[in-house]
């Protein structure tokens, strides 16, 4: 979808993890010729957002930002970084007539509603097994977009995407590769460190998978030594990231049972209480 790659284009990741769009880029996006008329569609959208409940301040921040001019100067002007949520709230009040803006009004909507039902299935979940599932299941599924992301870059063959993994894993690991890790947590070697990861260890690997796919479509990354190190960049960020909060470090984190086991346990005994 044409839409969506412009949409994603633009999209910029904060030093947590959290996306955002800059007005300033989103304006000319959707075809906006005065800045002006653009600050009135956004002062709508900020008070649909405060008439929803919600703080316009959380979705809505002012900042300044350096930009070139002419001869090489630079200068101030303001932006805001906004939400998903900010940007839905943008195209449902702009100029419907413009093509664009149609195409952002679905782009926007599907996106907000894709992270509701995510973040609600998620918070409905009660017990560290259902919690490992889950989050097993979306690192499988963004493994695959990171995969076909790591592809376009230039990572092609079986072995190289083992050594871009690898990277990702020294970042987050603090240098220890997939096999330091299978020795530190005691697995052998047919089993696949992501299914014996508890809530918490798998959730900082499903942040390095989804923002290192982020940066490398973001910044157009080209060449496997450049992904192999942006993989290892994100991974240590991860890491600092963990370190800040207090968190215990990923390697340092228990080894769990099969989820694999635990999740086939759990079909067989919904099946049998089918067939009561």
């Amino acid at each position: 979808m044409k839409n969506k790659a412009t949409f994603e284009e633009i999209k910029h990741i904060n030093d947590i993890g959290q996306e955002y769009w800059s007005a300033r880029e989103l304006f000319t996006v959707l075809d906006y010729i005065k800045w002006d008329k653009f600050l009135n569609v956004i002062k709508k959208a900020t008070q649909a957002c405060k008439s929803a409940g919600q703080e316009p301040d959380d979705h809505f921040p002012r900042v300044e930002k350096l930009v070139k001019i002419g001869s090489g100067a630079k200068r101030n002007i303001g932006d805001i970084n906004l939400s998903r949520y900010a940007c839905y709230l943008i195209v449902q009040n702009a100029d419907p007539s413009k093509e664009i803006i149609a195409l952002g009004q679905t782009y926007f909507a599907i996106q907000t509603r894709k992270q509701e039902v995510l973040e609600k299935s998620f918070e409905k979940l009660k017990s560290e097994e259902d919690k490992r599932i889950f989050l097993r299941r979306e690192m499988a599924e963004h493994n695959k977009q990171l995969a076909d992301s790591a592809k376009k870059a230039g990572v092609i063959q079986p072995w190289e995407y083992a050594v871009f993994q690898n990277h990702g894993y020294m970042g987050l690991y603090n240098g220890l590769g997939a096999k330091d890790i299978h020795s530190k947590k005691g697995l052998k070697k047919s089993q696949n460190i992501l299914d014996h990861m508890g809530s918490t260890e798998l959730a900082a690997n499903l942040f390095r998978a989804t923002q290192t796919e982020e940066k490398l479509k973001r910044e157009k990354i080209k060449g496997k030594k450049k992904a192999n190190q942006t993989h290892f960049e994100v991974g240590k960020k991860v890491r600092q990231t963990i370190k800040e909060l207090g968190g215990t470090m990923p390697e340092d984190l228990p080894t769990e049972g099969s989820i694999k086991k635990i999740a086939s346990e759990k079909k067989k005994g919904l099946d049998s209480e089918k067939n009561k």
